[in-house]
C-alpha cells in the first residue's frame, strides 16, 4: 500500500484530503509543519508527499528539500494558494514532481503524481493576476502579520499611513 504524507497547516484541508485518499486506498499520514513532517519521515518509509507551500515555520520548499534528503525516491506534489511561476520553478528544481494551485481535490493531486514530469512542467497553467490584485493580497498579508495595526503595516510596506488607509478604503480588508 502506498503511503502518502500530507503536510499542510490547514487542519480542515489536511483531514479532508487525508480521508479522501484513504477512501481511494492509500495509507495517509498528516503533519501540520516542517518538524512534524520530518519526524514522521524518519519513523517510516513514505512513498509520496503533498506539501503546502506557505505554513508557519520553514517554508514548504524547505520541507520538499528535507523530505528528499531523507527519502531519495519520494514523489512530492506542492500545493499552494499563492501560485507563481517563480515558486513553481523553484519547487521543481528542488525535486517536486509537480506543482498545483489551490483549490485542488484528491483526484487532481493523484493525477499530478501520475503525470509525466517532463510534460507536467510544460503544462503548468497559471491565472496571471493583475498588479492591483497582487498589491491587495500583499497588503492583506502584511496587515494580518501586523495584527491589523495600520501604522505598523504602513511602516513595513514603506508607505505613508494615509496612502495605506486610502488603499484599504478602496479594497476593504477583513481584519
Amino acid at each position: 500500500m502506498t503511503t502518502i504524507l500530507i503536510v499542510d497547516d490547514d487542519d480542515r484541508l489536511r483531514e479532508r484530503l487525508g480521508q479522501a485518499l484513504v477512501e481511494r486506498g492509500y495509507h495517509t499520514l498528516t503533519a501540520a509543519n516542517h518538524a512534524d513532517a520530518l519526524l514522521l519521515a524518519r519513523q517510516q518509509l513514505i512513498d509520496r508527499a503533498i506539501v503546502d507551500l506557505r505554513m508557519p515555520g520553514p517554508h514548504g520548499l524547505v520541507v520538499v528539500q528535507d523530505l528528499i534528503a531523507l527519502h531519495a525516491d519520494i514523489e512530492i506534489v506542492v500545493v499552494t494558494g499563492y501560485g507563481s511561476i517563480a515558486t513553481a520553478v523553484e519547487a521543481i528544481r528542488r525535486g517536486a514532481r509537480n506543482y498545483l494551485t489551490k483549490p485542488v481535490h484528491a483526484d487532481q493531486i493523484l493525477a499530478a503524481f501520475d503525470a509525466d514530469p517532463d510534460e507536467a512542467s510544460g503544462a503548468i497553467e497559471f491565472e496571471i493576476p493583475s498588479l492591483a490584485k497582487l498589491e491587495r493580497e500583499h497588503i492583506e498579508r502584511v496587515l494580518h502579520e501586523c495584527g491589523g495595526n495600520v501604522s505598523k503595516a504602513a511602516r513595513v510596506l514603506g508607505m505613508h499611513r494615509r496612502t495605506l488607509q486610502y488603499k484599504l478604503a478602496k479594497f476593504p480588508v477583513t481584519r
